[in-house]
């Protein structure tokens, strides 16, 4: 049969570029390529989309050189809509060559004009199909203030905090320092729309609590303060359904803190010490169908597309508390989304293709 045309889209504006471009290398070394040709598009640091070289070694996530996309003069000019759906290249030199016509974009970009509607907003307008989150989603799972909004409407437990924009820690940050202190003796300071655990620190009776807003706020003019749950970190993958069908879940993952405080960005990619990622989680029946059911709401309550992977916090009473979802989670071989949906039956090859499917055939 006639292969699929696929471009892998990564790298990104963000400061989760990096982990966006290991995330890549994970898949072209696993997509399946009697099924797909494959065209791996980079998108570099200040936002020019380049024709990389479909190599998966060149961006192995390493703590000495993080994987990056980086500008080699290509130039790619996507199809232009009610047109042919040709992919074409610029050269230095000027000169353009047709790579295919593309039949499905799986982007794999995280944080800001990557993960937040952006980019999909883009390819819905060039009216090119692509795998994952829809720009609602998107946008409302990126900012974790109205992802918070959105699960609690719907009756989904979330940890207590606070939202902080800049201008209110600037006018009265005595006020916000009374705030965060009925929170609790420990508090989390995050960016609203920052993921992988960048610019997030713990804050514990308050101290180095202006350090912890001006990392934040380096990430992000509006912050969250959220009190510290005592639970297991349990979390679960979710893929849209197929022909009408609800979303699936998958069995759940828990880390496992042996000895690092919180789950950071260290400990998250760069085999950082004190972490353990076990998949499937140690947990009976009921809780699993619980976590996956509650997932799944989760998922519907943001008009979820394509997938996610679902945080909770699981307490010692048996609440399930959901600290976030995530559209376009870590992707690589070792990450907990696929972790997990390899404990539920798929191989991580035919996990990008359910991703691909889903996008062509909903």
């Amino acid at each position: 049969m006639d292969k699929q045309t696929v471009v892998v889209l990564f790298g990104g504006r963000s400061s989760e570029h990096s982990i966006s471009s290991a995330t890549a290398g994970g898949v072209l070394a696993a997509i399946d390529r009697e099924r797909y040709a494959v065209i791996p598009v980079g998108i570099t640091r200040d936002g020019a989309f380049v024709l990389e070289q479909d190599e998966p070694a060149r961006f192995a996530l390493d703590a000495a050189k993080m994987p990056e996309v980086v500008d080699n003069g290509t130039r790619v000019r996507w199809p232009e809509p009610d047109g042919d759906r040709m992919l074409r290249v610029a050269a230095p030199d000027g000169s353009t060559t047709d790579l295919g016509e593309v039949d499905v974009v799986l982007p794999l970009l995280h944080g800001l004009h990557g993960e937040d509607g952006a980019i999909q907003g883009f390819f819905d307008v060039l009216e090119v199909p692509y795998a994952g989150g829809g720009i609602l989603d998107s946008a409302v799972c990126l900012d974790k203030h109205f992802t918070k909004l959105a699960l609690s409407a719907a009756g989904i437990a979330v940890a207590p905090g606070i939202t902080v924009r800049r201008h209110a820690w600037e006018a009265d940050p005595e006020n916000i320092r009374a705030e965060v202190r009925e929170l609790g003796p420990v508090v989390f300071v995050k960016p609203a729309t920052a993921g992988s655990s960048v610019g997030v620190s713990r804050v514990e009776d308050g101290e180095r609590l202006d350090e912890a807003f001006r990392i934040a706020f380096a990430e992000d003019d509006k912050v969250l303060v959220e009190t510290r749950i005592a639970g297991r970190e349990i979390e679960v993958g979710v893929l849209a359904g197929r022909d009408g069908g609800r979303a699936r879940a998958s069995l759940p993952g828990e880390v496992v803190l042996t000895s690092r405080s919180f789950y950071d960005f260290e400990g998250k990619y760069l085999g950082g010490e004190g972490v353990e990622i076990v998949c499937p989680a140690d947990v009976d029946d009921d809780l699993i169908a619980r976590l996956q059911d509650a997932a799944v709401r989760a998922f519907e309550a943001v008009d979820g597309r394509g997938l996610a992977r679902v945080d909770f916090f699981v307490t010692a009473d048996g609440e399930l508390i959901v600290n976030e979802l995530n559209t376009m989670p870590g992707f690589t071989p070792f990450s907990m989304f696929p972790k997990c949906w390899i404990a539920s039956g798929l191989t991580y090859s035919d996990l990008i293709t359910e991703l691909i499917e889903t996008a062509l055939c909903p």
